[in-house]
């Protein structure tokens, strides 16, 4: 991509989006709140640095809901809602053999990933929206399954991601196509069958223009997500997989906005793997997305690490959540964390949603049962990895998510205890 270009494109609808998003900011109170905001991780150490209601399709009614304060914390508006989203589910051979030996203790054949996915449920209780990512296709329930480099992967991971209580997950990633066009159509009839709503590739090309709606009580809220690769492989048709182009991102927000969605979510599935900081690509596309005035909140995965939440232009971007789901790395430690993060969006008298709050949880993958498990301060699940582990985690994962200013702009630590 010309990243040149790429900034040219969004810097055109700065000047009105500064102006809105200011005047929004400004209305929905501070961001940070006693009850569960902690004293920063980083800052301690000197560091510098289910479900809500059910989803509706985008042709549904665009009226207004009635107002409501919403899931999560206090509501500083007329009308609040959350999100909460998460990073790469990444399942390799180690996973689906933990879940073979968990089934049998629910009394069932077969695989159960619901355990390794179980500490998340806490959290996605209390919002009121929870997005995945589907890093790779699915295979048929009995296999065959084949990990990296082509992924092939037990489509019960997509059964547990939907009973622990995520809506909808995206789909665009590097990974995509590795099974061709059998293996992208057979994951989207898999998360159909288990009712999660997903965008990012697509059965037909009628399908790919249109635009992810999601609907909670109180706003409707459209997903758009792309991808900055495909591994060099090339789908059979170009509509299949969306590819990280802010224009054609820009133009599918403008679409959802006509379609009623009050809040517009951009995700990027880019970076450099195993980095704590986002390269040109990340920042030049998150940013033209934001100037282009069109999106409430950009977020990324694909690097298999956290990176830094920015508050640019006053809108939060997350530019790595790290990884969801993973085998344990014995070389790159940033690859056994992830970053979980709610988002809360509130509606001011003029109309106008923006993210009155933002919180993030750390985690790591333990093994010896593999399990995801938070390394927040209040421990929700006990000890993870070990005292000292966890403790080294959520400093490392602090340092780099406050490196860009998030903590000084407000987003903190959530203490799902506390709620």
């Amino acid at each position: 991509m010309d990243t040149k270009i790429s900034r040219l494109r969004g810097r055109l609808f700065a000047v009105a989006a500064v102006a809105s998003l200011v005047a929004s900011v400004a209305s929905c109170g501070p961001m940070a709140r006693p009850d569960d905001a902690a004293t920063s991780p980083a800052a301690a150490a000197g560091a510098t640095a289910a479900p809500g209601t059910a989803a509706a399709p985008a042709h549904t009614s665009t009226s207004a809901p009635a107002p409501t304060p919403g899931k999560g914390p206090a509501c500083p508006a007329l009308r609040c809602t959350s999100v909460t989203i998460t990073g790469d589910m990444l399942v390799h051979a180690q996973l689906w053999e933990q879940a073979r030996a968990d089934a049998p203790a629910a009394g069932a054949t077969g695989l159960d990933f619901g355990p390794l996915l179980e500490g998340q449920r806490r959290y996605i209780e209390k919002s009121d929206l929870a997005i995945c990512h589907q890093e790779t296709p699915v295979a048929g329930a009995a296999g065959p399954f084949s990990a990296y480099p082509s992924f092939n992967v037990p489509p019960q991971i997509i059964t547990a991601a939907r009973r622990v209580g995520y809506q909808a997950c995206t789909t665009a990633s590097n990974h995509t196509i590795d099974r061709g066009t059998a293996g992208l159509v057979r994951t989207l009839d898999a998360l159909d069958a288990a009712g999660l709503r997903h965008t990012g590739s697509y059965r037909t090309q009628a399908d790919s223009q249109e635009v992810l709606i999601l609907q909670t009580a109180a706003a409707k809220i459209a997903v758009i997500q792309a991808s900055y690769g495909l591994n060099g492989q090339t789908p059979e048709q170009p509509w299949q997989v969306d590819m990280l182009d802010p224009e054609a991102m820009i133009a599918k927000a403008r679409k959802a906005r006509e379609l009623g969605a009050d809040i517009v979510l951009g995700a990027m599935h880019a970076g450099d793997e195993y980095s704590s900081t986002p390269n040109t690509q990340q920042r030049d596309v998150a940013h033209a997305l934001v100037d282009s005035g069109q999106f409430t909140m950009v977020y990324g995965h694909h690097s298999h690490s956290v990176q830094p939440i920015e508050q640019y232009q006053g809108t939060w971007i997350v530019y790595g959540l790290g990884n969801a789901v993973t085998e344990l790395s014995p070389s790159y430690v940033v690859n056994n964390e992830g970053l979980l993060v709610r988002a809360q969006f509130s509606r001011d008298a003029a109309g106008q949603w923006t993210a009155s709050d933002l919180a993030w949880a750390p985690s790591v993958i333990v093994r010896g049962p593999y399990r995801w498990c938070s390394v927040a301060a209040d421990a929700p699940q006990g000890p993870c990895a070990g005292a000292a582990a966890d403790a080294a985690t959520r400093q490392r994962t602090a340092a780099v998510v406050e490196s860009m200013g998030a903590a000084a702009a407000g987003a903190h630590e959530l203490l799902i205890s506390k709620k």
